[in-house]
């Protein structure tokens, strides 16, 4: 029986959608579980997706590579998706005028305070430079945070984990801490998120609002440029 299994499995593994289908309906079964449990933020759907993915390919002994080539579909979308993030902007583009002050000093203030803390809790915890430059960037969006970290010298892939523990921690916790500090605006809301959580945050913030959705795509977009530019000076500066 066991044998007949295995069997089954490599056979299934050998065909592209395997991979696809199972990704979909993991993160769809998350969703699912997510909304029925009344939006907890421990039970955030990336989160429960990765987990799932992660402990199936461990399980069946699958290497990334192999789950990948039938994945890969879903990380193609990920370019229109970023793109399609203009839409919302381009509706608040008048509120986006108006606030053009408020959104500069908030990704000024939101750059440098991402960075610091990334730093400062590696320099706390005795991390080598490596680790610390590999940190730094986690407030940015995939892509452009491990080209920054590849730059410095860090391990783009040690870059990938760190901003997508970012990601779900800020989509999980972001819309509490929010309301318990009593910020109900949303397009401070939505900078917020897109400045400390990227992606995975501005997603969230599309579900609360369009403006929300707006701002947090504006901020994920400016604090990837502004990090690009400011971390390599305060690199070379402190090291």
């Amino acid at each position: 029986m066991g044998e007949t299994l295995v069997d089954v499995w490599v056979y299934l593994a050998a065909s592209p959608l395997l991979f696809l289908t199972m990704t979909l309906v993991a993160y769809q079964a998350a969703t699912w579980l997510y909304r029925k449990a009344g939006s907890t933020a421990l039970l955030n759907p990336v989160f429960l997706t990765v987990a799932a993915i992660v402990a199936v390919l461990t399980l069946t002994g699958t290497s990334y590579p192999t789950y990948f080539e039938g994945a890969q579909f879903i990380h193609f979308l990920l370019g229109p998706a970023t793109v399609s993030l203009a839409i919302p902007l381009y509706r608040q583009f008048d509120r986006v005028r108006d606030s053009a002050l408020a959104v500069a000093a908030s990704l000024f203030a939101g750059s440098l305070t991402a960075l610091a803390s990334a730093i400062g809790l590696g320099v706390l915890l005795r991390a080598d430079a490596v680790s610390l430059v590999s940190m730094a960037p986690k407030s940015v969006t995939a892509p452009v945070a491990m080209g920054i970290a590849e730059k410095l010298g860090g391990l783009p892939s040690l870059t990938a984990v760190f901003v997508i523990a970012t990601g779900i921690l800020g989509a999980s916790l972001g819309p509490v801490l929010l309301d318990l500090m009593g910020i109900r605006d949303p397009a401070a809301r939505g900078f917020a998120m897109g400045t400390a959580s990227h992606g995975i945050g501005t997603a969230r913030a599309l579900q609360e609002s369009e403006i929300a959705g707006a701002f947090s795509g504006l901020a994920m977009g400016l604090n990837a440029l502004a990090t690009a530019i400011i971390l390599p000076l305060l690199w070379t500066f402190l090291f």
